[in-house]
């Protein structure tokens, strides 16, 4: 029995230095595992999938999907989050076309858009007839944006446990006037970003990207960068690596990094984007 259960663990340990590795683009990381399950290793495994199959999903996986997303936490349980389940495909078009034509949107045979949703508790004050000025502050915005991711990324959990592939359509917020009129949302509804899912193409697999190093993003205590140079300097050279792995052209991070935050041409319009929320009723006191 002992046998059994040592041969196990080093088998479980293995999977888990492999997850790890793949993940820092280190084979020789040393992180300690105490406790490895499936959960885990989807978590570990995450790759974004640019690439779907035609085939639709089964039937019942949106209600889960949007119950995974419900079980997130929520500040103060206000709930100010919504998402809309986009399937038909002349839609799905209109909305590839203002998010930088990404065609992951028309192959994934589901896309959901998340919002940052103040209008619901809107209404729920008007039918009281009651005031609610707490609508009109950033924080609640910030809140229903922090809500929406919270709740997507456990969608992204449960659908890749289930074998489905999962990308953010972050492009939606290139030009949200415009998604919010395709989509017909009321005043104080945003668009966060989309997420598209589906079946991942085995002919056109993805790989898992490496991270930065722990270092560069875990303080303990107080912040501190002293390590931060030189494990950059190493990413830029993991990263590279990782990307003529991929037939793509290497870059360093740190290079791609400041060069799409390096002014507001870089931005792809989102620069103007507390204009667009205060279009859409948002009032950012």
């Amino acid at each position: 029995m002992s046998q059994h259960k040592n041969a196990d663990e080093n088998a479980t340990a293995a999977a888990a230095r492999q997850l790890l590795g793949a993940r820092y683009g280190d084979a020789d990381i040393r992180i300690g595992v105490p406790d490895f399950n499936e959960t885990v290793a989807t978590v570990l495994s995450h790759r974004s999938v640019r690439a779907f199959t035609p085939q639709a999903l089964r039937e019942g996986t949106l209600a889960l999907l949007v119950a995974a997303a419900q079980s997130a936490p929520t500040s103060s349980n206000l709930q100010v989050w919504s998402v809309i389940a986009v399937e038909e495909a002349e839609r799905k078009a209109r909305l590839a076309k203002l998010a930088r034509n990404q065609q992951q949107i028309n192959e994934a045979p589901l896309l959901l858009v998340f919002l940052s949703d103040l209008s619901r508790l809107s209404r729920v004050a008007a039918a009281k007839t009651e005031r609610i000025e707490g609508l009109e502050y950033l924080d609640t915005a910030l809140m229903g944006f922090i809500d929406a991711a919270l709740a997507a990324q456990n969608v992204v959990t449960v659908a890749e446990s289930l074998g489905l592939g999962t990308v953010y359509i972050g492009a939606l917020r290139n030009h949200p006037e415009a998604v919010a009129a395709e989509l017909a949302l009321p005043s104080l509804a945003a668009p966060a970003f989309g997420l598209a899912i589906g079946h991942p193409d085995p002919a056109r697999p993805t790989a898992v990207k490496p991270r930065l190093p722990q270092s560069t993003v875990l303080h303990r205590e107080t912040y501190g960068t002293a390590e931060e140079p030189a494990a950059i300097k190493r990413y830029d050279e993991v990263l590279q690596g990782f990307q003529l792995s991929q037939s793509l052209a290497p870059q360093p991070w740190s290079s791609q990094a400041v060069n799409r935050l390096s002014g507001p041409e870089s931005l792809s319009r989102r620069d103007r984007l507390r204009e667009a929320l205060r279009t859409l009723g948002f009032a950012l006191r």
